[in-house]
């Protein structure tokens, strides 16, 4: 029996029928598991320093932090506590080193240079105990910043954990440098402004063993603590909290700021202390502000013109040194060990 032409097209499927249809994701599978499968999702970029955000993040409840917190305490205490058993037994000398700006703004002054004992435990409670306390909180704080961050690195990115070591190092250097600059700077001339208002009147100053040790731990370790700013703007950076655009468009509030502290730590009211003071830490925003920078360009996998900004570093320290040169072979200066280092 023949079959027509248009039996044979009406037996014949059409193109667009339900059997094409059905083998075409046969044959799509075919060629998935041939070709590798279909494409997934773009991947983050290899550079980014938020891969595997979750990757070694610690997670702990509420009462896990706060034994954790409660064991970093510890650790630092007993850390301060061995550092104060040290430092017992070099508390005659570094009493001497504390009186020590006393002992020259009041021989300044031509006053007698030795301080007043009113109670009978005065002697004992500052030689004996508070300067050994501060003398091991300045030893120990290399150890006390490690467990700051041990405490909060678990909630940070594998990469921002290897900060640890620079934020240490930076932390107690910074702490440390602010603590000399107190010392050797801003407490000896704001001592001598205090002690010689009175002169020329009738006035002698007593200065009382008690009284001076809480000023002189007041200002060291006020200054010190400020000498901090350049690692806190670095760490609120690190946190995403600010950045080096918003602290630059916002450094005039900052400066004001600035100045503010610098009224409530100098010891002295007068101009000069306190712009002996508010200088040094404007710089230290400044520097906090280059190091979010060099942050925020690692973060993008950029690099910093170091080799551009050594040479003008290099330059203007080569005319600081020929300045001081030409100052002591021609003007007749000469170097000294105290402010200002330099005098004729």
């Amino acid at each position: 029996m023949a079959i027509s032409d248009d039996q044979k097209g009406a037996g014949a499927p059409p193109q667009g029928s339900a059997r094409s249809t059905a083998l075409t994701p046969i044959v799509q599978k075919r060629r998935w598991f041939g070709g590798g499968g279909p494409p997934g999702p773009p991947r983050p970029p290899s550079g980014d320093e938020d891969d595997n955000e979750d990757e070694g993040m610690l997670r702990m409840s509420f009462l896990e932090h706060l034994e954790e917190l409660r064991a970093r305490i510890i650790r630092s205490m007993i850390g301060v506590g061995v550092a104060f058993i040290g430092s017992l037994s070099f508390s005659s000398q570094l009493w001497d080193f504390v009186r020590q700006p006393a002992t020259h703004a009041l021989e300044t002054l031509h006053y007698d240079p030795e301080l007043a004992q009113i109670a009978p435990m005065d002697n004992f409670q500052i030689i004996w105990v508070k300067l050994p306390i501060v003398c091991a909180i300045f030893l120990s704080s290399p150890w006390i910043l490690y467990q700051i961050w041990a405490f909060i690195s678990p909630g940070l990115y594998r990469r921002e954990k290897r900060w640890a070591a620079p934020f240490i190092l930076c932390s107690a250097g910074l702490f440390i440098i602010g603590g000399v600059f107190a010392y050797f700077v801003i407490f000896p001339y704001g001592l001598t402004f205090l002690l010689g208002i009175g002169r020329g009147q009738g006035v002698k100053p007593v200065v009382s063993i008690t009284e001076y040790f809480d000023l002189f731990v007041n200002v060291v370790l006020g200054v010190g603590l400020v000498f901090e700013m350049p690692v806190l703007i670095f760490f609120l950076t690190l946190l995403r909290i600010v950045t080096p655009s918003f602290l630059l468009n916002h450094s005039r509030y900052a400066i004001l700021a600035i100045f503010i502290i610098a009224a409530v730590v100098t010891p002295t009211p007068d101009v000069f202390n306190l712009m002996l003071f508010a200088t040094p830490m404007c710089l230290l925003f400044y520097l906090g502000i280059f190091a979010s920078y060099l942050l925020v360009l690692h973060r993008e996998n950029r690099r910093f013109p170091w080799r551009k900004a050594g040479l003008v570093v290099t330059v203007v320290l080569l005319l600081i040194a020929g300045a001081i040169f030409l100052a002591i072979t021609t003007l007749g200066y000469k170097l000294v060990l105290h402010w200002p280092f330099m005098i004729r």
